[in-house]
């Protein structure tokens, strides 16, 4: 395997154990920093450490062996690891030279996970995407490392400007003796030149700037700025679907918004759907009043899920009653608008001209600027978060396919 200058680096910063005490690589996706560093973390640890504990951190569990092991463990089998696996405990077991160490498996998803490490002693820490972990679970896991010679590692994308992360570590690196590289898709020698404007032309706007250029800057505008309703809409097409879905932002005082999604090929087409505002028509409706716009919605099509907002608790209980199989929708917003965004630019997912409530909103969906973290500004949004409600799972089902350029890096 061919690594770059700057891959070389991080594969041997912690030769001279001295000069730093942490890493800090960020940067463009796909740039060569997360199978670097993953390496380069379990060469310093055999060599350093010998019955200690380590840990391996990513948002979850899965996007952790995703994102790192499944390449990762194959490519250290060959040079000579003994590797092995216990997946019911999250624990990693290595052996080499005569050193053995255990590699604990933590998911820090929400502020609950900082009890998960707590406890640990750890004699290091590798946080892949450590900039989608809260900020308490990362300082846990830092407090863990207490072992003598414990050094700490993280790997990023590129976030709001504003975020703890950057302005606590990135912007502190010299204080905090850590190591800090910027990585571009150049230094990657995996990829291609055609690889490379495939990935350029994925993205656009704050994506674009995020995850190709490399850059902490801040969301504003319009969130899908790159869509045109005259250009992007299409008519519902001819022919059959093989398959139907419907997505749900369950609304009482607010509105109600599904999507009739029909698929052709590796193509979701939003073919249809029902909004409800109780507080322009001057009435709140019941679950089951609900239940009957949607299988009115639906027509005589076989429906193979009804994706739907996770907070409707009666709601969903009132369409299993009724027969219908139901998902519980992930709600994570920012990796909702990345994956929604990357499947509509590839077209495959599309708005037909028939949803006008759904193409309004797309028009006005803006990014709220006054906040620190990334979110949309919560104003006519509901057609916007049943459409990510549905991405979402398209993209969940098809984690070999046409949503890989998202969900690679995200849990």
């Amino acid at each position: 395997m061919r690594f770059s200058p700057k891959q070389r680096k991080v594969l041997t910063w912690w030769c001279r154990p001295g000069d730093w005490e942490a890493i800090i690589c960020d940067g463009a996706v796909r740039s060569g920093k997360t199978f670097s560093m993953g390496l380069s973390f379990f060469l310093w640890s055999m060599a350093r450490f010998d019955g200690r504990q380590l840990g391996l951190c990513g948002k979850t569990i899965t996007s952790l062996r995703r994102n790192l092991l499944a390449e990762l463990v194959p490519y250290l089998r060959r040079l000579g690891f003994d590797c092995r696996e216990r997946r019911s405990e999250n624990l990693l077991t290595v052996r080499l030279g005569g050193h053995e160490n255990r590699f604990l498996l933590f998911g820090g998803r929400d502020e609950s996970s900082a009890a998960l490490i707590q406890g640990s002693t750890l004699a290091g820490v590798l946080l892949d995407e450590a900039a989608l972990m809260p900020r308490s679970f990362v300082e846990q896991a830092v407090a863990r490392c207490s072992v003598a010679g414990s050094r700490l590692w993280f790997n990023c994308n590129p976030e709001n400007p504003q975020h703890w992360f950057y302005r606590e570590w990135i912007l502190k690196a010299r204080e905090r003796r850590a190591l800090y590289l910027h990585f571009t898709m150049e230094d990657n020698p995996a990829l291609t030149p055609k690889i490379r404007a495939r990935y350029r032309s994925a993205y656009s706007g704050i994506f674009y700037r995020r995850f190709v250029l490399g850059e902490w800057t801040a969301a504003q505008g319009r969130v899908y700025d790159f869509f045109d309703r005259e250009r992007d809409s299409v008519p519902v097409p001819a022919g059959p679907f093989r398959e139907w879905r419907i997505s749900v932002d369950y609304g009482t005082a607010n509105p109600a918004s599904f999507g009739l999604w029909g698929r052709q090929g590796e193509t979701w087409y939003r073919v249809g759907e029902y909004y409800y505002d109780s507080r322009r028509e001057g009435r709140q409706k019941t679950d089951a009043e609900y239940v009957r716009d949607l299988r009115q919605l639906a027509g005589d099509r076989e429906i193979g899920r009804v994706i739907v907002d996770p907070s409707a608790a009666s709601f969903i209980e009132a369409l299993r009653r009724e027969g219908f199989s139901v998902v519980r929708a992930d709600n994570d917003v920012a990796d909702g608008i990345r994956v929604t965004a990357d499947l509509l630019k590839r077209r495959q997912l599309v708005i037909c001209d028939t949803c006008a409530d759904c193409l309004r909103e797309m028009e006005t969906y803006c990014w709220d600027a006054r906040g620190q973290r990334d979110a949309p500004r919560k104003e006519q949004d509901h057609a916007m978060d049943d459409l990510r409600y549905f991405a979402m799972d398209a993209a969940a089902g098809e984690r070999g396919g046409f949503a890989a350029t998202w969900v690679e890096r995200r849990a």
